[in-house]
């Protein structure tokens, strides 16, 4: 009898530290106003996509947190040459891919090859877009030995130890790309303190601790990406419970948030741009994928090609029609600033000199006269379905534009799909106009600069330029300001090159948005960073 006692003691005992294990299990479900589009670092832009694979993936360096001051990850120390054309990087041993896999000099070869050389077998199954943006200056990455690595530059790059820290050049496992080939997208493998689970489509990405991280293990067991599109919505199971945190909180609600005890708000300036663009009509094929317009690539029209918009006059007459001021004030609620210039003005080489285009209808109709369209036209705006950090809602946005167009005579229609299909079509330049904008990925202005408004990011099908602004004087400022390490002399090209642009005006330049999140308060160690970007390493549940 006392042995059955024992032994239901036991059984009982056993059950409740099962039972409590389980209660125990740290989850932490994060609403995300839309889904991924791609889960392979080198091959999208979007930052729905990149906060999950900053959680699964890594780089040779990253960024120290809550800066853009870059430190050793999976490189443990580097040597450039006094040229600043060659850099080796020294590789972390005993690292393990989430197949199980080492991650070696061979994987770092891999990673990078497959995105700059067109006769890589690897290379047909991605754009690549970020590279042909931020890498064009690579000339080949070698293998020295097991684990050791040299990055060979066609040219200087004054930016290109910070874009080692960006998530286009994470290092993937050649072994789980062989697996899966052109479906490795969907299938993401990396050296990361979390490991993919399962993608389901619209509505969650499930990733769990990395048993055999590098590092400590992640306080958190499993880190769930929820799509809850409607900023309202995500608030409302933030608020009940279902939901840990939640990106791009509207404004309208902050005060709501604050008198919750139950919630914490955080919030600082952000590193961005949000803007309408307008296809001014041309772009180039880039045949030979080395991410810049070369001779024999000329210049042919987009898909979205649309008269009106070709004329200077209609451009710089619908900058005019729009009033910026009522939009910060009424849309961002007070928490954007004004923006004139196409990147934030603390900023290297951020030209203050320039005047802004004033909110002027009437000034805006007599242009469009000029132009040949005393009557106006009819015109349509590709809308964000998504919130983004430079824009938490773009119909409101877009709502405002077709307001101040309609009173110059300019009719505005909406054209509204899924945020994988935006990205593709108006990248394609088949858009007339569009709603987008940019976060800053390493704190350098070329990653503006040259991204957003160079006559290279102007490829049709890949393309970061959405206006197709392809004035090549514009270009060789960009270009000289990236090859010079001498501040000063950056900072001069890059004013220059804002003078041409605002000239131009291929961009309504809207504002520059306050990054902000909410989290329940038992959240700890998230840290704010300036591109935007969500590591949720360091975070716990208490």
């Amino acid at each position: 009898m006392n042995r059955l006692i024992v032994l239901a003691l036991a059984l009982l005992l056993f059950m409740g530290m099962t039972i409590s294990g389980i209660a125990q299990e740290k989850v932490l479900v994060f609403g995300s106003s839309g889904d991924a589009s791609r889960l392979d670092p080198g091959d999208v832009t979007d930052g729905e996509s990149i906060q999950r694979m900053d959680n699964i993936f890594e780089g040779l360096v990253e960024y120290e947190s809550g800066s853009t001051e870059i430190k050793p990850c999976l490189a443990e120390s580097w040597e450039v040459s006094e040229d600043g054309t060659e850099i080796v990087f020294h590789l972390r041993k005993g690292v393990k891919f989430h197949d199980g896999t080492d991650f070696n000099a061979d994987a770092v070869v891999f990673s990078f090859e497959r995105q700059y050389n067109p006769e890589h077998p690897y290379h047909q199954y991605g754009e690549w877009a970020y590279w042909g943006y931020m890498f064009g200056d690579v000339d080949r990455m070698e293998k020295i030995d097991d684990y050791t690595v040299k990055l060979v530059l066609e040219n200087p790059n004054a930016s290109i130890m910070t874009s080692l820290a960006m998530f286009t050049v994470c290092i993937v496992s050649p072994t789980n790309a062989e697996q899966y080939k052109e479906d490795a997208f969907s299938h993401p493998c990396g050296t990361g303190p979390f490991k993919f689970v399962e993608w389901v489509k619209d509505d969650h990405i499930t990733l769990e601790a990395n048993e055999d991280y590098w590092r400590e293990r992640p306080n958190l067991d499993q880190l769930i990406f929820r799509v809850i599109p409607d900023p309202s919505a995500r608030l409302l199971s933030l608020e009940v419970g279902e939901i840990h945190g939640m990106e791009y909180p509207d404004p309208a609600d902050f005060e709501r948030i604050e008198s919750n005890s139950d919630l914490k708000l955080m919030s600082e300036p952000g590193m961005n741009i949000g803007y309408m663009a307008m296809n001014t009509g041309y772009g180039f094929m880039d045949t030979n994928k080395n991410g810049r317009k070369d001779d024999d690539e000329p210049l042919e029209k987009t898909p979205g090609y649309f008269e009106p918009l070709t004329k200077k006059e209609v451009r710089q007459a619908i900058n005019m029609a729009i009033d910026k001021e009522a939009i910060a004030r009424d849309i961002y609620m007070g928490t954007a600033s004004v923006a004139k210039n196409g990147m934030p003005p603390f900023m290297l080489g951020y030209n203050d000199e320039i005047e802004d285009y004033p909110y002027d209808p009437e000034r805006a109709k007599e242009l469009l006269a000029e132009a040949g369209y005393p009557d106006g036209f009819e015109v349509t705006l590709h809308v964000m379905p998504v919130s983004r950090p430079y824009m938490f809602d773009p119909p409101k946005i877009g709502e405002a534009i077709q307001s101040y167009l309609a009173a110059i005579g300019i009719t505005v229609n909406f054209y509204q799909v899924d945020w994988g299909t935006y990205l593709q079509e108006t990248e394609a330049g088949q858009h007339q106009m569009c709603l987008l904008g940019w976060t800053g990925d390493n704190g350098d202005p070329d990653n503006f600069m040259n991204v957003l408004y160079g006559l290279n990011a102007c490829n049709i099908g890949a393309a970061g330029n959405y206006a197709f602004y392809t004035n090549e004087e514009n270009q060789e400022f960009l270009t000289k300001a990236l090859r010079t390490y001498d501040i000063d002399e950056r900072a001069e090209h890059y004013m220059k090159a804002q003078e041409l642009i605002h000239e131009d005006a291929g961009w309504v330049y809207l504002a520059h948005a306050n990054q902000s999140i909410v989290f329940r308060k038992n959240i700890e160690g998230y840290v704010l960073h300036p591109t935007s970007r969500k590591f949720f390493y360091p975070v716990d549940i208490k």
